[in-house]
């Protein structure tokens, strides 16, 4: 365990494999609010290793092993702060960003702060603000403050996930006797959906964007996905890439991990 100090209560979990030569770009995994180092460090990290790849995980302040004050406000501003700082301590070799979800946002923030990349990669991030996204964001938290994590995924994982995964992993969920406990409001994983989530600005400066980015959609989400607003801010970048994966949903890490591996390995080979 690598642990980045913010603090004498605050820190960063990290796990931080260097590329195995100077040429060789190093992957940085940005999680979603209730994700961990785990999404990526599962399949998609060893997949890249093996290839040559280096690869930097890390947990939020909030998130597992990452603890934080309970003053702080787990907010995006501070969420792109850590992030920007961790870059400048560890240094990783030609890092080509990647963010998942909400992930994909801060992962952009941290570029447009100054901190260098060489390629961005946003699964499943583009979207437009508005009343729907506002109630979505209003609506997870409700139901965590009601039943916490079990309760947020066994209403939302029908919507987030594909089909096949839902199949096959439906026996782990909607349990006959659940365990619906709701979070603390001083827990880090509430603080994050209440404060990042429902704050962020996703007014992006597509345009700004002028790195090489990979834009990758899971069309079997059927929570955040808008199509034509997809489309729309994707012609905003400037040197963009589209993939579209019809057979995965928003949690493409969990769903279709070898496949994104690929994905990610032909645009390091592209952009180098």
């Amino acid at each position: 365990m690598s642990f980045f100090s913010l603090g004498p209560q605050d820190g960063l979990y990290y796990e931080h494999h260097p590329a195995q030569n100077d040429n060789s770009a190093t992957f940085v995994f940005f999680n979603a609010l209730t994700g961990d180092t785990a999404a990526w460090e599962g399949v998609i990290g060893p997949i890249l290793r093996d290839a040559g790849y280096g690869t930097l995980a890390y947990n939020l302040r909030g998130q597992t092993d990452s603890p934080f004050s309970p003053e702080v406000e787990l907010s995006e501003d501070l969420i792109v702060a850590d992030a920007s700082k961790l870059m400048e301590a560890l240094k990783p070799a030609r890092p080509i960003f990647v963010g998942l979800s909400i992930g994909g946002l801060f992962a952009s923030r941290v570029w447009l702060a100054g901190s260098d990349a060489i390629g961005l990669v946003l699964i499943n991030t583009l979207r437009r603000d508005g009343a729907r996204l506002k109630w979505i964001g209003d609506a997870l938290v409700r139901a965590v403050e009601i039943g916490g994590l079990p309760l947020f995924r066994d209403l939302f994982l029908p919507l987030l996930m594909n089909e096949d995964w839902l199949e096959k992993n439906r026996s782990a969920f909607l349990s006959p006797h659940p365990d619906y406990t709701a979070l603390e409001p001083e827990s880090g994983h509430y603080k994050l959906l209440s404060e990042a989530g429902r704050q962020s600005n996703w007014d992006i400066p597509y345009s700004r964007l002028s790195l090489p980015t990979l834009v990758i959609t899971g069309l079997q989400d059927h929570v955040f996905l808008e199509k034509d607003v997809v489309d729309s801010l994707f012609i905003e970048i400037p040197d963009g890439r589209r993939i579209d994966m019809p057979d995965a949903g928003h949690l493409i890490p969990g769903e279709q991990p070898e496949a994104l591996a690929d994905h990610l390995i032909t645009f390091a080979k592209e952009i180098s």
